[in-house]
């Protein structure tokens, strides 16, 4: 499974989201969005427009901000 995770330290969802991939022992990139224009112009294209954190990518299929639940439901999916 690949995962990327578009995101920033000073969100709050981001950081949770990351400490759960985390504990769950899965690898992932984390991409920081702050000053990183190649990543605010994905967002914005993947999410109408809007810069949606946390985003993210996995086996090439996009999720925005899942929460908690969603990851859950993902990583089951692709267990």
């Amino acid at each position: 499974m690949k995962i990327k995770m578009y995101g920033a330290d000073w969100c709050p969802d981001c950081r949770n989201a990351k400490s759960f991939l985390e504990s769950k022992g899965v690898k992932f990139e984390y991409i920081i969005i702050t000053d990183n224009d190649d990543a605010i112009e994905f967002l914005e294209r993947v999410n109408n427009g809007k810069r949606i954190i946390p985003t993210l990518v996995v086996d090439g299929e996009t999720h925005t901000n899942p929460g908690i639940n969603g990851l859950m439901k993902i990583l089951e999916n692709k267990a």
